[in-house]
């Protein structure tokens, strides 16, 4: 799916060279010369995120992020200033903005940042599985998700919300831990602070470092300029460090250091810096065996575990996949303009068993990729994208195992018939006389099998 990007700057030159980099990474783009225009485009096309200097003819950058955040506060803004208005940049990244580039910058760099401003809007829009009461209290999307082991979860949260105690959240890729994340801080006191994620995997492990804590100008050989780095723009807020356990050892030192302290210096500086941030963190690892390793370090991991919480896997609370399914079909059937009344029989059981080893991310990607393809009013099997024998596999797991042989044989029967006779109708375009040739039945006996196994 190519994502739109608005581009909001007074300066041609600029607009040009932006829109040239930007396209030639395959995203669309759109531009705006004001922030009356760009805030007019905002409101009346689909837009995924948006670039917009600071300093603007009339309205300014701020006036296009408080646009922004009403119109949906999903998406990401990343602000454009010069030296001379970092602070005010700092108050942007404070109030909503995904983060700020000081001009002039690597366009390298804002291809990176616009990658994974869309990917933490990815993140941000998947479904938050969450009691009832409790999205109707703090606005989060409606809950889905009843089973014991994930309820728990979520009390856990609800609990450590209250006060400044550190949280590792623990489970496998795509089992929301930054939602986990997010409702603990808009739980919190610190709601109306900043919440800031920074993902320690996805940043090589050289420039994590300022990153997390930023630099001086002059820190080091491409240091141009101070950079605020994410501790700080948190302050008074909640930082989320996702995939601690790929943090490097010398980084962990200065981390526990700071959880220690309460303070830091930035690369290059020698002034420490005072902070009030709460901090949550994540890991997929198993962070015990990476200290049996070496790996991870013992007293760093004591201190982020003060409080852990387990969030468990899809395959952990199957009853859910139905619900989830249906969430996410609400959601694409409507950005797609797709009228998709639900699942087929068939369809839903290869759903119920799949493994889903990636989780409520992978059940997402295969919901959304199934909306795109299906073509009728339900979706089918074959819309799910998964392999054939991943949906053998599923179709013989759900049948039932009771009664006696010649029962099971006979269920075994059925599957296959519908699913030969569902082929043949769809190889000959629904000629029902072509295809009763082909199988070998009578025509009466086709329609007979076709209304009894509820075919479509």
């Amino acid at each position: 799916m190519q994502h739109t990007i608005l581009i909001i700057e007074d300066k041609e030159s600029m607009v040009q060279m932006l829109t040239q980099t930007l396209e030639a990474a395959g995203y669309k783009v759109e531009s705006a010369m004001s922030a009356e225009d760009g805030i007019q485009k905002l409101n009346s096309m689909k837009i995924d995120l948006i670039l917009t200097d600071l300093r603007l003819p009339g309205k300014s950058g701020m006036d296009v992020l408080t646009a922004s955040k009403e119109k949906n506060s999903l998406t990401p803004v990343i602000v454009m200033t010069a030296f001379g208005t970092i602070e005010t940049a700092v108050q942007a990244v404070k109030e909503g903005a995904y983060d700020f580039l000081t001009k002039p910058f690597d366009p390298d760099h804002l291809l990176l940042l616009i990658e994974r401003a869309l990917e933490k809007k990815r993140l941000q829009a998947e479904n938050i599985v969450l009691k009832g009461e409790l999205s109707g209290r703090i606005g989060l999307p409606t809950i889905i998700g009843k089973r014991p082991k994930f309820l728990e979860a979520v009390n856990k949260a609800e609990k450590v919300s209250q006060g400044r105690t550190t949280a590792l959240l623990l489970g496998e890729s795509g089992t929301g831990k930054e939602l986990f994340a997010r409702l603990i801080h808009y739980l919190s006191p610190r709601k109306n602070g900043p919440f800031v994620a920074i993902n320690c995997a996805a940043i090589p492990r050289d420039l994590l470092e300022s990153e997390l804590f930023g630099h001086e100008a002059g820190a080091f050989t491409d240091a141009k300029m101070k950079k605020i780095g994410k501790f700080e723009l948190a302050d008074k807020g909640t930082i989320f460090l996702d995939e601690i356990g790929d943090m490097d050892l010398n980084l962990q030192a200065k981390l526990l250091r700071v959880l220690q302290g309460d303070e830091f210096m930035r690369l290059g500086g020698n002034k420490a810096i005072k902070i009030d941030v709460r901090v949550v963190a994540a890991s997929n690892k198993d962070l015990q065996k990476a200290i049996s390793e070496g790996a991870f370090r013992e007293d760093l991991y004591y201190r982020l575990s003060a409080f852990p919480i387990v969030i468990p896997p899809l395959r952990e609370r199957t009853k859910d996949i139905q619900p989830l399914a249906g969430h996410f079909l609400g959601i694409f059937s409507k950005e797609m303009n797709k009228d998709i009344k639900g699942f087929t029989k068939e369809a839903l059981r290869i759903l119920l068993n799949h493994h889903w080893k990636g989780n409520v991310r992978e059940l997402e990607n295969c919901i959304e990729r199934a909306v795109i393809l299906c073509s009728k009013e339900r979706i089918m099997p074959e819309d799910l994208g998964l392999s054939q024998i991943e949906v053998d596999k599923a179709l013989i797991e759900g049948m039932p195992l009771e009664g006696g042989l010649q029962e099971a044989s006979g269920r075994a029967i059925r599957i296959a018939e519908s699913r030969l006779i569902k082929k043949v109708l769809d190889d000959t375009g629904w000629n029902k006389t072509k295809a009763s040739e082909i199988l070998k039945i009578s025509y009466k006996t086709l329609l007979t099998k076709i209304k009894e196994y509820g075919i479509e």
